[in-house]
Formats: C-alpha cells, sequence, structure tokens
C-alpha cells in the first residue's frame, strides 16, 4: 500500500511548466462573422457554381471587344439572317481551327434565302488574332467609359479580318449575334448593377428611419410603399418610361432606365431594413448611442447595419435579376433602351414578329442569356441568403 502512494512533490506543478490548454475548442466559435459565412457557403455546390457563372459573366462583359469575335456593328450584307456557322477543330488529324462559308441563293418562288455550306473553301480562325478595333472595357457605361482602351487583338477569330465569321447566326442587317450577345452584356449587367445600389440606398435609409424613427414619419413612409407595391410593376413600367424623351442621347436614356428601376425597386428592401430596426432599436448598443447623442445617422450607418449586413448582401443578390428582367422587358416592349444603343433587351425586341422567330430562331439566344444570368443570381442569392445565418 505504500508503495502506491505518490509523494507529495510529484502531485504539486513543476515550475515553469505551461499548463496544457485545450486544444479541441470548435473553431466556429472564436471565427468571425464573414468567415463563418464563407464556410457554411462553400458548402452550397449550386451557389458556388453560380458564383462562377456570375464572374464569368461580368468578366467578359468588361472585356466584350476581346472575347467578341466582331465588333457589335459589323455586318455583311451576303450573310443576313445566315444561320450559325459549325466550328471544326481538327482538319486532317490536327488542330487547325475551320469553318465552312455560305453560298447564298435566293428561291424565286418563295424569295426565301437559302445558304448552302461551301465545302471548296475554308475560313482559318486561330487564337489572338487581329480584328475590328475596339475599347477595352465599358465604352458606353457612364464614368466606366473613361477607363476604356483601345486594342484590335480578339481572343478568337478568322485570321483574316475580311472573312465573315458569325458562329452564332446573323442578324436581319447581317451583324454577328454571339458579338452583340457579349456587348449587350455590358449594359443588361451593369443596369442590375446600377439599379441595386440606388434601390439599396433608397431602401437602407428609408427602411432605418421608418424602423428607428417610427410614429409619423413609420406611417407616411409605409403607406408611400404600399402604394406602390399595390400598382402592378408592367403598367407602371410602362408608364414612367414613356416620360423619357425619345430624343435623349443613350447615355440619358441608360441613366433614365436605372432610375426607374430603382423608384419601384426599393420597397422590398425598406420594409426588411425597419424589420430589423425594429428588433435592433431596444438593443443595449443602439440605447447607449442614444443616450451619448449620437446622430440618428451615425447610429443607422455605423452601428445597426453593419449588425445585419450579411442579410443586405444577400437581399441584394437576389434583387438584381429583377432589374435585370426589368430593363429587358422595357426594352422588348420597346419603352426602355433603344438602337443603337445594344442590349438584351433591344435584341429581343426584334424577336416579336413570328415570321422573324420561324426563320430565325437563333435571335432568341439573348433570352436564353437572361435565363441563365437570372437562374446563377436566384441559386446565388439563395446561397448567401443561408450562409447569412451560419449558425443555424
Amino acid at each position: 500500500m505504500a508503495n502506491d502512494v505518490l509523494p507529495i512533490a510529484d502531485t504539486l506543478p513543476k515550475v515553469g511548466a505551461v499548463p496544457e490548454v485545450a486544444t479541441d475548442e470548435p473553431k466556429v466559435l472564436v471565427a468571425s462573422q464573414w468567415r463563418l459565412m464563407w464556410w457554411k457557403f462553400r458548402k452550397h455546390r449550386l451557389a458556388m457554381v453560380s458564383l462562377v457563372i456570375v464572374f464569368t459573366l461580368y468578366f467578359v462583359a468588361f472585356f466584350a471587344g476581346f472575347f467578341a469575335p466582331n465588333t457589335k456593328d459589323t455586318y455583311s450584307r451576303g450573310y443576313t439572317q445566315a444561320p450559325p456557322q459549325k466550328v471544326h477543330l481538327f482538319d486532317d488529324g490536327k488542330l487547325a481551327p475551320f469553318v465552312y462559308p455560305y453560298d447564298r441563293t435566293t428561291d424565286p418562288r418563295t424569295y426565301e434565302r437559302i445558304f448552302t455550306v461551301n465545302k471548296e473553301e475554308k475560313i482559318r480562325l486561330g487564337f489572338f488574332v487581329k480584328g475590328d478595333e475596339y475599347y477595352l472595357g465599358f465604352r458606353g457605361i457612364p464614368v466606366l467609359g473613361k477607363l476604356a482602351v483601345r486594342s484590335n487583338i480578339h481572343l478568337f477569330g478568322p485570321t483574316n479580318p475580311e472573312d465573315p465569321f458569325y458562329p452564332a447566326g446573323a442578324d436581319d442587317l447581317g451583324r454577328d449575334i454571339l458579338s452583340r450577345l457579349i456587348y449587350g452584356s455590358q449594359i443588361s449587367l451593369s443596369v442590375g448593377l446600377v439599379g441595386v445600389f440606388l434601390s439599396l440606398a433608397l431602401g437602407v435609409f428609408l427602411g432605418g428611419l421608418s424602423g428607428l424613427v417610427g410614429g409619423w414619419v413609420d406611417n407616411i413612409i409605409q403607406r408611400i410603399i404600399e402604394v406602390l407595391r399595390s400598382v402592378p410593376n408592367i403598367p407602371l413600367w410602362m408608364a414612367l418610361a414613356t416620360a423619357v424623351p425619345p430624343r435623349w442621347d443613350p447615355v440619358l436614356v441608360y441613366f433614365g432606365i436605372t432610375v426607374i428601376l430603382s423608384l419601384l425597386g426599393w420597397t422590398g428592401m425598406a420594409r426588411e431594413v425597419r424589420g430589423k430596426f425594429l428588433s435592433l432599436r431596444e438593443e443595449d448598443f443602439v440605447t447607449a448611442a442614444e443616450l451619448d447623442s449620437v446622430p440618428r445617422f451615425r447610429i443607422i450607418t455605423r452601428h445597426m447595419i453593419p449588425s445585419f449586413m450579411s442579410h443586405i448582401i444577400a437581399s441584394t443578390t437576389l434583387a438584381i435579376p429583377g432589374m435585370i428582367l426589368g430593363e429587358t422587358a422595357l426594352s422588348f416592349l420597346g419603352l426602355g433602351l433603344r438602337t443603337p444603343v445594344v442590349s438584351w433587351g433591344v435584341m429581343l425586341h426584334d424577336t416579336t414578329n413570328i415570321a422573324a422567330i420561324s426563320n430565325t430562331p437563333w435571335l432568341l439566344l439573348p433570352g436564353a442569356a437572361v435565363v441563365i444570368t437570372v437562374l446563377a443570381f436566384n441559386f446565388l442569392g439563395d446561397g448567401l441568403r443561408d450562409a447569412a445565418d451560419p449558425y443555424h
């Protein structure tokens, strides 16, 4: 028994010994809010794929001139309403991309254009080829247009700039649909960003003011929101769009469309911000700021908004598709952007004729681009919304 008893000195901690620290503490308890959001967001595979798609869309839009085989105004009279040219990657077992040119004839009875593939000739294609000059960047967008740089190098296209190349077909003026689709993404995608930014500013300010102040201010703002939300969007868009003079410069029309979409898109954000403010204004940090005579605008911007910034980001991402669809709808109806501006809605305006759709179905490609973009933003917004509450 005596051998089983340890000396008292052995039971005491040694001098200079560092006490053991538990290393199994979960990282989630010490991680920041943004790190928690990222950990949960990356588990949402569909949202991650959508993030890549959205990033690719804006990257291509910014470098539209480089990725587009032609400029948006390049045309060929012999290729009006020409079907897409099939790209052949290999020639005699070697990597040598090419396309066959078309021979055009007219049916003497129906006067229908008939395009036949001329396999006796080949149009050689290459990477980083020289072609029409363009401006690299958002040349047609205000402010951003000052950053544009002139160049004539295209990622992919014919080695001879004079050879026709229409991988997605041509419209009724002989212009390349793929090139115009890429150039149109600059307007359609930037309208969503500019419109959401203005809606975000109005929604956060008015919603925060309504939830923090309350009283008659809250009643007035909520009644305005109810009136705007009770009116159907399309008729209201049409009524406001008719106020834009048709002789305005395309840049002014662009700003007019974004303002119209922003005036109608801030109500949802304002309701969400108001609900958050109603729950936060009774918190101790808000009460302490008020007792310290901090201005209300500073309380809103420096104390309350950062506490639910993740929810604002998620809501903003979900609002961008609505802006894109709004611009597309107005331009499709002929009430929004107009030629010579190129956007997906302006391109879809050419599909209002059923005969044009039946003869040239490739004119509907801008519609497919809108669907892909809206779905990508919706899936991305769903992932951000789930990640905004990482403890759930």
